[in-house]
């Protein structure tokens, strides 16, 4: 037969126009694309293979090669799979948007036959070869024993021809002429660094200039039982670039809602904590073991960015390039499962592996409990997961909200907590002498943030969580030596027109113990922590309005009754005392910024002490 010239029609003409220029962002997708259609072809003659089909050299294995020339301006791709027929090239390379592998799909389908692993969905991926090739050539001989070989050559734009070639190994070998500006597509180091970024996991040999590429397993697609503890390890070191091991491994397979096979690692260390400003999701994306989207997007929420790993989905409604996904919804719902079912591993680990989840937790504390703030879908679950110190147990020890719930007496109905730089802090708090008294568990939050954790997550197991200082509970008994009534009524009196609009209401403490007075944000919604954050975060913006808390005094104190007494004596002394009882009651709320009047005035009252001696 002799050459056959074949012309595009118009319209076919203006797609291949869109592919060449418009559809794919990155021309190093060409790479990617063509050894996806090899790989492709491999797979369909293995298919083939295992159906008892006559093949064309069986003795030949599946494999995928690539050859540079940077000095002729080529790349070659050739692989040993099913190659094609005269028909063939002509559907599959003459007819832009005609796919092989999907028309393979259908048949399969229609067959009720099991899938194999193709990708190649759309038909167009051979044509990115134009955005770098002023001609590419293609010699090909089918799988078939009786079938011969040919050669299919175009300059992209005016159409193709065809011709018979001399005889061929079975397969298809694809030759780039490349355009002068791709010439660094025939440079070996650079087709190395794609083929290894985008077909690391491609499940067949590839070698370049002789050299094989592909030497790490997709071990994410293989059983849990038949891989090594070493070879995890290998591939975390791979993906992850990082040679530590790491902290916790999930490698995990799921058919409903969504196909999904996921290999994901936690870091031994938190990267962000180590100045290394903050981290990017190191999650790759993969569609049957061929890279979408390296570090995805939006396949985890921010929170869960120190992960690194792998998810590889068949279900993925790609766009036509493949370089990004359709359906955004999809997307949400991948990232809902994804999100789920590491959160249940964490929780199942925090069981199982008590030591190994307290260092997890060390390093990575601040990104669960930017997980409860930003993202309600998974709060409930998050709170599982969160530790703290508590009263009831000894320093350095952490407990779970659930474990707290466990421990609460029938007559508690809420879930407490006291935010303090640190034990000694909070255990010498004035809000902790309440919770001592009626020996009633609180939880110790070091981090201010955990303000904004409790906020939002309102509630764990049913149980309220409430800040110690916005509690509403009163001591079991009143202490003997406690002003009378009526003269804890006149004080209070006294007390509000002394420190005027300092504060805004005077009451007697129904909560303290060993502590003279309190000062108790009059502001449901803004504790001293809260206000503080909020100042630092509007550093350039209006300041807030000033605090002004409610004032609680302990009545049974010696530093009240003797106020009360001196009042009545020298009420300037007295004045002069009660500005300094409610400064040191801001200093332990943590609500006084600026000192120096106060020791402005404790200095004059040591004066005073002092010249009585």
């Amino acid at each position: 037969m002799s050459k056959e010239t074949h012309h595009f029609q118009a319209e076919i003409q203006q797609l291949l126009d869109i592919v060449i220029h418009s559809l794919y962002t990155d021309k190093e997708i060409f790479v990617r694309e063509l050894i996806s259609n090899s790989a492709d072809a491999c797979e369909k003659l293995r298919f083939n293979q295992s159906s008892g089909t006559a093949l064309y050299q069986s003795e030949i294995a599946p494999a995928i090669t690539v050859a540079t020339d940077d000095k002729a301006g080529t790349i070659t791709i050739t692989d040993t799979g099913c190659g094609m027929t005269h028909g063939e090239l002509v559907e599959n390379l003459g007819t832009i948007a005609h796919s092989g592998t999907k028309a393979f799909l259908k048949q399969l389908a229609e067959d009720k036959k099991p899938d194999v692993g193709l990708i190649g969905q759309f038909g167009v991926g051979f044509y990115s070869a134009f955005m770098v090739a002023k001609k590419v050539t293609v010699l090909s001989r089918s799988f078939g024993p009786d079938e011969q070989s040919w050669q299919w050559t175009s300059e992209g734009m005016g159409g193709y021809e065809i011709a018979p070639a001399a005889e061929l190994p079975r397969g298809t070998k694809i030759i780039l002429e490349l355009k002068d500006d791709a010439k660094d597509f025939a440079t070996e180091s650079t087709v190395e660094r794609i083929i290894q970024r985008y077909s690391s996991f491609v499940p067949f040999p590839i070698e370049l200039n002789a050299k094989r590429l592909n030497t790490v397993q997709a071990i994410w697609a293989r059983s849990k039982n038949e891989i090594k503890e070493e070879e995890y390890n290998e591939f975390y070191t791979f993906v992850g670039h990082d040679h530590e091991k790491p902290l916790f491994r999930l490698h995990f397979s799921a058919d409903a809602p969504l196909a999904i096979q996921a290999l994901l690692f936690v870091p031994g260390r938190n990267f962000e904590t180590m100045g290394m400003g903050r981290m990017d999701s190191e999650v790759n994306l993969y569609c049957r073991k061929v890279l979408i989207q390296a570090k995805a997007k939006g396949l985890f929420p921010e929170w869960l960015r120190f992960l690194k790993g792998v998810v590889d989905s068949e279900d993925l409604p790609l766009n036509i390039s493949r370089e990004t996904m359709q359906d955004t919804s999809l997307l949400q719902k991948l990232n809902k499962v994804l999100t789920s079912r590491f959160l249940k591993f964490l929780d199942e680990q925090s069981e199982k592996e008590a030591e190994a989840y307290a260092k997890f937790y060390h390093e990575y504390h601040r990104f669960l409990k930017e997980g409860v703030v930003t993202d309600f879908t998974h709060k409930e679950a998050l709170g599982k997961l969160l530790r703290y110190e508590s009263s009831a147990l000894d320093a350095g020890k952490l407990t779970s909200l659930a474990d707290y719930v466990k421990r609460m007496p029938s007559d508690q109905k809420e879930i407490y907590c006291l935010l303090a730089a640190n034990r000694a802090a909070a255990e010498a708090s004035p809000y902790f002498e309440v919770f001592k008294e009626r020996k009633w568990e609180v939880l110790f939050l070091y981090d201010a943030w955990d303000e904004f954790v409790m906020e939002h997550l309102h509630t764990f197991d049913g149980q309220p969580l409430k800040l110690a200082e916005k509690a509403d509970l009163n001591l079991s008994a009143k202490k003997e030596g406690a002003l009378s009534e009526a003269a804890a009524k006149e004080l209070s009196k006294w007390l509000k027109e002394t420190l005027g609009e300092q504060v805004n209401e005077v009451r007697v403490s129904q909560r303290l113990v060993d502590s003279p007075a309190v000062v108790v944000d009059s502001d449901k919604f803004m504790t001293a922590s809260m206000r503080r954050i909020m100042k630092a975060m509007k550093q350039d913006g209006p300041d807030l309005p000033a605090a002004k808390p409610d004032f609680e005094f302990n009545p049974a104190h010696p530093i009240m009754a003797r106020l009360d007494s001196v009042r009545q004596k020298d009420a300037a002394l007295a004045g002069s005392v009660a500005e300094q009882i409610l400064d040191n009651a801001r200093v332990a709320a943590g609500l006084l910024e600026d000192p120096r009047a106060m020791l402005t005035r404790l200095n004059s009252l040591l004066e005073k002490v002092l010249a009585k001696e």
